[in-house]
């Protein structure tokens, strides 16, 4: 039964190329998992994503195997030139850079990379820690930019049936130095599975890190990751989100301003329709002084959609003159949808600039009321007003050729309720 569910610890057996202190590492975390199993309210960080009563209502048993990771043909988006890397169900499988000096950059398939000291609270990532044995690693030489973007095309295939994915990545760059990634999802799937997935970006002095993340279609797709990010001093994070479509789908994002002058801005955009459950919670850490963060985080929700944003801001006793800024929204269309919102602010330093809110509710009866005398009805009238609630999000990209090839994969969501 479901309710019962353990992964024995001859799954770590199959796993090749291991020390035995990464064996035991392994083992460890593995127990934890079977001790504590998926996570439920009961968790703080999960009151409002039951997991574990998600997946004991939707899954009757769980392959911990490894799912086959052969494709026939991806079709590469054409609207911009791009480098690009392939993953299949969460294993590295090609690479194409061939717009950049290949000599700059480092990309390997999964590295174990010495997760050994890690200890997190949280049975997901125990899960990983034990079974992930599949990614990719990235290195940006110092000194480098690169000229075009870089898309990880994530395909899950056919094949996936009440599978549990568990892959690992990391993407370092060095100083001075820039890289720009799109995480593009395609799910070919239509059975439910789990992909569980744990990332660490690392930026060192003064580099810059771009990411935008589209994940619109429909999927019975259940989805987590935590991603772990480092900013050294006068470096740049910059992530744009734009989910839709999971059954199940949670962003568990830490961002750690280590460095003085680093900055951090999180911008995120969702549709939620039809049954899709979506939790974005970020733990932004100011530890160090000069240090800049900006978050954005705007749902509209349809039909039973449900929408969750937890957003901390920590600042260290030492990290004087912070500006930290947070602001979650949310725009109801249906009295069947829900949003649960918990922002907060955990200062220690004297010398800062930090706030943050929260605000939900219907769409404006006044501003459609003005459209429809203006010759739109009802329908269309909500989609113009839903569209430019998201587009103050869209309207941040700053190249063209990208921004309008979101704006059309987010509006394919949009015009489909």
């Amino acid at each position: 039964m479901i309710e019962n569910f353990k992964i024995n610890s001859k799954e770590i057996d199959k796993i090749k190329k291991i020390s035995k202190e990464e064996k035991n590492f392994r083992i460890k975390n593995l127990n934890l998992f079977n001790e504590k199993g998926f996570p439920n309210k009961r968790h703080e960080d999960w009151k409002f994503s039951d997991l574990r009563d998600i997946v004991y209502k939707n899954f009757k048993k769980l392959n911990v195997n490894k799912a086959r990771s052969k494709v026939k043909k991806v079709n590469l988006i054409k609207d911009f030139d791009h480098n690009y890397i392939m993953v299949v169900n969460g294993e590295l499988i090609s690479n194409n850079f061939k717009f950049e000096e290949k000599n700059k950059i480092k990309i390997k398939t999964f590295q174990n990379d010495n997760f050994l000291h890690e200890n997190q609270d949280n049975p997901l990532i125990h899960l990983n820690h034990a079974l992930s044995d599949k990614g990719y690693y990235i290195e940006v030489e110092d000194n480098y930019k690169f000229k075009k973007a870089l898309i990880v095309y994530s395909l899950f295939t056919k094949d996936l049936k009440e599978n549990i994915l568990n892959s690992r990545n990391k993407i370092k760059i060095g100083k001075n130095s820039e890289l720009h990634t799109i995480d593009l999802i395609i799910n070919e799937s239509k059975n439910k599975f789990i992909n569980n997935v744990y990332e660490n970006i690392i930026l060192q002095n003064n580099a810059v890190y771009k990411n935008i993340c589209i994940q619109n279609d429909k999927s019975e797709g259940y989805f987590h990751k935590f991603s772990k990010n480092k900013l050294s001093s006068k470096s740049k994070y910059s992530a744009f989100i734009f989910p839709s479509g999971l059954k199940f789908n949670k962003l568990d994002l830490e961002f750690n301003l280590e460095g003085e002058d680093s900055e951090c801005n999180l911008q995120s955009a969702s549709f939620l329709n039809k049954s899709d459950h979506q939790e974005i919670k970020t733990m932004m850490n100011h530890l160090a002084p000069n240090c800049k963060s900006y978050q954005r985080v705007k749902n509209v929700l349809s039909s039973d959609g449900k929408g969750v944003y937890q957003g901390k801001i920590f600042v260290k006793d030492i990290a004087q003159k912070t500006n930290a800024y947070q602001l979650s929204k949310a725009m109801m269309l249906s009295d069947n949808s829900e949003f649960d919102s918990k922002p907060e602010l955990e200062i220690y330093a004297d010398d800062v600039k930090c706030s943050h809110g929260s605000t939900s509710g219907s769409v404006d009866e006044d501003s459609i009321y003005y459209l429809m005398t203006r010759g739109l009805n009802r329908k269309e009238s909500v989609k113009l007003l839903v569209d430019g609630f998201l587009n103050e999000v869209i309207d941040m990209i700053k190249s063209n050729s990208i921004r309008k090839f979101v704006q059309n994969k987010l509006e394919g969501q949009i015009h489909g309720y």
